[in-house]
């Protein structure tokens, strides 16, 4: 087995984040995009070159290397591709959505894979967590990475799908606290409309994610001969776990929806209540208006007007009513 050898680290505005050769799951070399073609060739050998928003040049220098189809270089040159999986010959092109919470919002990114014999090549857009923890945990593992580039294939989908799960605990997080908040006091305008753009982006991470389900399915499939049987119950494990944030995302959807209805509800219970007392209110302040307005009459014969105990007998009529309704209301909880 060829010597480790360290060539100058390239930087990452280049496009080129890493660049390097396996050989029975072990790091042989570190190479330049011009050498991968020959590495890759070797028997045994397995290349992984790791990519940042590259420009036409580069991927155009990659192409040549692995004999790239010109539909997945102008794919992975462009961004916003839906996730999916073409073959193309004897190379496989998959894209797979990245997702990452930036100020409250969820934001997306995009990776694109090639995986050929002896070579994968990913290529990222947008935010997305580096791929450099990866490759050095399975450094750490050669029986696992000595499998090939297909098992490097399943540990980058895994670690994608991995990564929406850290999305899903802070946005659950947050749906707890509306929960809590909800039953106190009806939602703000400003409340709705976060409760609002919570849906939206739980939704377009379940977009995100659920068509990686059917990536998968073609990837333990027998009709690509690239994938090793024996990966195919790793595939499988990956289609759970998006299942998994399936279920997460379905989940916090119901229940911000719940916390919307909940909160209709409130809102809906305290102004009936408010109407209540005000009704209540109303009836017992008639009373009194009702005397005042009859007394208030200038009519010359008007009765009791004469009676020594009038005025006293009228003052308490009015106080027994308006007790009395007020009691009354206040058995029935209008008060």
């Amino acid at each position: 087995m060829e010597q480790v050898r360290n060539l100058t680290p390239v930087s990452p505005t280049s496009g080129i984040i890493a660049s390097s050769v396996y050989s029975a799951g072990k790091r042989v070399a570190d190479v330049t995009v011009e050498e991968a073609g020959e590495w890759a060739a070797r028997p045994g050998h397995v290349v992984w070159i790791g990519l940042l928003e590259p420009d036409r040049n580069l991927l155009l220098r990659v192409q040549a290397q692995f004999h790239l189809h010109d539909l997945a270089i102008e794919d992975a040159e462009h961004p916003h591709q839906r996730p999916k999986i073409e073959q193309y010959g004897d190379a496989l092109f998959i894209v797979a959505r990245t997702a990452q919470l930036i100020e409250g919002r969820v934001t997306f990114g995009e990776t694109h894979l090639f995986v050929g014999s002896g070579y994968i090549v990913s290529v990222r857009h947008g935010p997305s967590t580096s791929y450099a923890a990866v490759r050095q945990h399975w450094e750490s593992c050669p029986s696992s990475l000595a499998k090939g580039e297909d098992f490097v294939l399943y540990a980058i989908l895994d670690f994608i799908v991995d990564n929406y799960m850290p999305v899903l605990e802070q946005i659950e997080d947050e749906v707890e606290q509306i929960e809590d908040k909800v039953l106190l006091k009806p939602m703000t305008g400003t409340d709705i409309e976060r409760l609002y753009m919570l849906r939206r982006d739980l939704l377009r991470l379940r977009n995100a994610a659920l068509p990686l389900v059917e990536v998968c399915r073609r990837l333990t499939s027998a009709e690509l001969p690239q994938i090793h049987p024996a990966m195919h119950p790793l595939f499988r494990d990956v289609t759970d776990h998006i299942r998994t944030v399936q279920e997460k995302i379905d989940s916090l959807r119901e229940v911000l929806a719940f916390a919307f209805e909940a909160s209709l509800l409130v809102g809906q219970s305290q102004e009936t209540a408010i109407s209540k007392k005000l009704a209540s209110w109303a009836a017992i302040l008639a009373v009194p208006t009702a005397f005042a307005g009859i007394y208030g009459m200038n009519f010359t014969d008007m009765p009791e007007l004469r009676m020594e105990y009038g005025y006293p007998t009228v003052l308490v009529a009015i106080t027994l009513i308006c007790s009395f309704l007020y009691w009354r209301f206040r058995k029935n909880g209008w008060l």
